[in-house]
């Protein structure tokens, strides 16, 4: 359930209503979205009468939410391993979600060629990116446009893996294309425009390969997350939530970046939630910005568009950041980690708490020394 508050309710009054929700023996956060407070309930209030909230001061309507993403609203805490797939089993995995320190995935949005995304892929993980990013099947607006290199692209992307280590997300545009890309890629991407291609979501999630999930430019939390559920209903849940900014009357930037989504998001289900601050703004100079607020209001991670020469790339040409770029991009979610204390989770193992406690120390004296 969520309780919307009255609008002009001043911090004070808002933790009374907290405080009151506590004494009643629920669990309770505060979100704030398009300019408004909301509280999530997070116990289970389904045999509460609604009047039961609405009598609290200052809560103007209760709203139960959907039970149609179950699955998702039942998850707590994932954390999804991603591991190179061609570069054979000597490299262990690395974690997105519940607590694990923010994944920076980077690349061109396209393969351009063979040459290309060997430097490239290079270039990011000198820069700190721990997964290749980039687009071998491309969805444009235009039949005009450059629509990708295709199956080709596809082996360039696994060469560029098998050398640097680096894991692969790629777009999956179709369902009778999933067990291609499946072969070259360690993720699945989901685009915006496909968020709604429900047996595309239904043949991912029958896969058992990591998702990445875009949300559609248009969709409510809501509707995302029921996008979630076709994929978790088939049993997948290696599942990345991706908020990639939505269509609003603003004209100045491609989409707005609906930051907010991502606690609302973490509030209504434990699945992991990146956001792409390169889509969500189409501008080069406010990714680096957008980045740090993503990681400061608790994204696991950054999907960030990296290309050596910006302004010759082939798609996207306005929204990418070269190498340079992204090591302040990354050096930056370092300090903003270390100054909340965000990515001290408990690990999956006893081993790799160890491990990343060692990643912790060793991130932190690469801050001081830059």
């Amino acid at each position: 359930m969520i309780l919307i508050l009255k609008p002009e309710l001043d911090s004070e009054s808002e933790d009374r209503v907290l405080d009151r929700l506590h004494e009643l023996g629920i669990n309770a956060q505060l979100v704030r979205t398009s300019g408004r407070a909301v509280i999530v309930l997070k116990s289970d209030v389904s045999e509460e009468p609604n009047h039961r909230f609405t009598q609290i001061e200052g809560v103007v309507k209760a709203v139960r939410l959907a039970a149609g993403y179950s699955l998702a609203s039942s998850i707590k805490d994932k954390s999804v391993a991603i591991s190179a797939s061609s570069a054979g089993k000597s490299l262990k995995p690395s974690f997105i979600g519940s607590g694990h320190m923010p994944l920076v995935m980077a690349g061109p949005c396209s393969v351009e060629s063979a040459e290309h995304i060997l430097e490239v892929a290079a270039s990011v993980k000198e820069a700190g990116a721990s997964v290749l990013r980039a687009g071998a099947f491309k969805p444009r607006t235009s039949p005009y446009e450059f629509q990708g290199l295709k199956e080709e692209g596809l082996e360039y992307l696994k060469e560029a893996s098998k050398r640097t280590g680096l894991p692969i997300v790629t777009e999956v545009l179709s369902p009778d294309k999933v067990e291609t890309v499946a072969e070259f890629a360690d993720i699945l991407q989901i685009g915006t425009r496909n968020m709604y291609n429900y047996e595309l979501l239904r043949e991912v999630g029958r896969l058992g390969r990591p998702v990445l999930l875009k949300r559609g430019m248009s969709a409510t939390i809501d509707e995302f997350l029921y996008a979630a559920e076709y994929i978790l209903k088939e049993g997948n849940e290696q599942l990345i939530l991706c908020e990639r900014g939505i269509r609003t009357f603003e004209n100045r930037l491609r989409n707005t970046l609906d930051l907010s989504a991502v606690p609302l998001l973490k509030s209504l289900s434990g699945l992991p939630v990146v956001v792409d601050p390169s889509h969500a703004t189409g501008s080069r100079a406010m990714v680096r910005p957008m980045s740090r607020a993503a990681i400061a209001c608790g994204a696991d991670g950054l999907l960030l568009e990296v290309h050596d020469r910006p302004d010759q790339s082939i798609s996207d040409a306005e929204q990418a950041i070269d190498p340079g770029e992204l090591a302040a991009v990354v050096k930056d979610m370092v300090a903003i980690v270390l100054a909340l204390g965000l990515g001290a989770g408990s690990g999956d193992s006893e081993e790799s708490a160890v491990e990343e406690k060692a990643l912790f120390a060793s991130v932190r004296s690469l801050s001081e020394s830059i």
